[in-house]
């Protein structure tokens, strides 16, 4: 039985591509609705950082568009430079897992998934 993270390649969650769209922002630890100190790792102790990305798949809709996708990392991940006349930067992630989870979103439950890199790389870097 498959239990904790499931890896994955890249190409398998983002086969049309993904494209960065934040910032690369820590991902904290909530007690009581307060929030708490930076959530790390479970296994390597490593700090988690988060980004948002937009899927490149255009048959998805509304909220399918864009995905989190974890890093762990010892300090704040660069992101790649950005492509001169577009707003959003191609990315690809290396050592990626899925975690599934059920999304309660008022009674209408759902399968979602949870996704961690070891780190983001431009696109055409990760063809290197």
């Amino acid at each position: 039985m498959l239990k904790g993270p499931i890896a994955v390649r890249f190409e398998q969650v983002f086969p049309f591509g993904a494209y960065l769209n934040s910032d690369v922002e820590p991902v904290f630890e909530f007690e009581n609705g307060k929030r708490g100190s930076q959530k790390k790792h479970p296994v390597t102790g490593e700090l988690l950082w988060e980004v948002t990305v937009i899927d490149g798949d255009r048959s998805l809709k509304g909220a399918q568009t864009v995905a989190k996708v974890k890093l762990a990392a010892a300090y704040q991940p660069v992101p790649p430079n950005s492509v001169a006349g577009s707003p959003f930067t191609p990315v690809e992630f290396t050592e990626m897992t899925a975690t599934p989870y059920i999304s309660d979103n008022g009674g209408r439950a759902r399968l979602a998934w949870s996704y961690m890199a070891r780190d983001m790389v431009a696109a055409d870097a990760a063809q290197s």
